[in-house]
């Protein structure tokens, strides 16, 4: 087999850290199965890729929360294509009391960032395991490392996705597949964040850096088969400080600020 029959897969690569990650795949000269929600032109995302870089590159529009479709485009995955990357990027969150949120808005972070990422994880590993060499990223979050009130459900999830990596890359320890997870911090990606961004404190605000140099990181080190990726030094401080500060404390210095995050959004 050679190198141009084989794919690498990226969830939620039509914006922010997925269209990064999709850029530094073809920029090393790799192929792509990108995905992401109708709408979102992922069509011509991947054929501008394709032309720029030379490599074959396709968009495939899924719901990766409806079940039917996270089964039928794994399958067609599955079925028709060698893949030695799967990065596991799709993900969403919010800021929301948890008793006025809608069973809806938690079920979908809950099917999106957890049961989507396990699943295709989960049916792509054999397809992983008979490559040479293969690789799994999954993107977790600095919220990983503690709860967040008025995002309950999100740092949970990521605290998921966290373990499960840890756990499956230990499973596969002795095989051709090694399994990352990146914590990265808060990206600048669309004015809304922006917005959001200068209501932090300094410390929070240390922790963004852009999709682009997040991609760089993230992927250099996941091919380097590093098992955790925390990109930026300003994260590293951060995740340091986290474990050091009480979860009490902490948990006063988020609720002030994640507050501060409700009044621009209600405003």
């Amino acid at each position: 087999m050679n190198r141009k029959e084989r794919y690498t897969v990226i969830t939620g690569a039509s914006r922010g850290l997925g269209r990064a990650l999709a850029v530094e795949a073809a920029e090393k000269g790799r192929n792509l199965i990108l995905a992401a929600l109708p709408g979102e032109h992922i069509d011509e995302i991947a054929d501008g890729l394709s032309s720029k870089f030379h490599i074959v590159a396709m968009g495939i529009e899924v719901d990766l929360t409806d079940e039917q479709d996270l089964r039928s485009f794994t399958k067609v995955i599955v079925e028709n294509y060698e893949v030695d990357m799967l990065i596991n990027n799709a993900g969403i969150g919010g800021t929301n009391f948890f008793e006025s949120a809608s069973t809806a808005y938690i079920d979908n972070i809950i099917q999106l960032n957890m049961r989507a990422l396990v699943y295709l994880t989960h049916q792509l590993l054999p397809v992983l395991k008979r490559q040479k060499r293969a690789y799994i990223l999954n993107i977790a979050s600095l919220a990983a490392f503690g709860p967040m009130p008025f995002k309950t459900i999100y740092p949970a999830s990521k605290a998921f996705v966290a373990s499960f990596s840890k756990g499956l890359n230990a499973e596969l320890r002795d095989t051709n597949v090694s399994v990352s997870v990146a914590y990265p911090g808060g990206m600048a990606t669309n004015p809304e964040i922006i917005a959001r961004l200068r209501n932090y404190n300094k410390l929070i605000r240390s922790t963004f850096l852009s999709p682009r140099t997040t991609a760089r990181i993230c992927f250099r080190q996941t091919l380097a088969g590093n098992t955790v990726i925390v990109p930026g030094f300003a994260n590293k401080i951060n995740r340091f400080l986290i474990k050091l500060i009480p979860e009490q404390i902490r948990l006063i210095i988020f609720s002030r600020n994640l507050q501060m995050e409700m009044t621009v959004k209600l405003a």
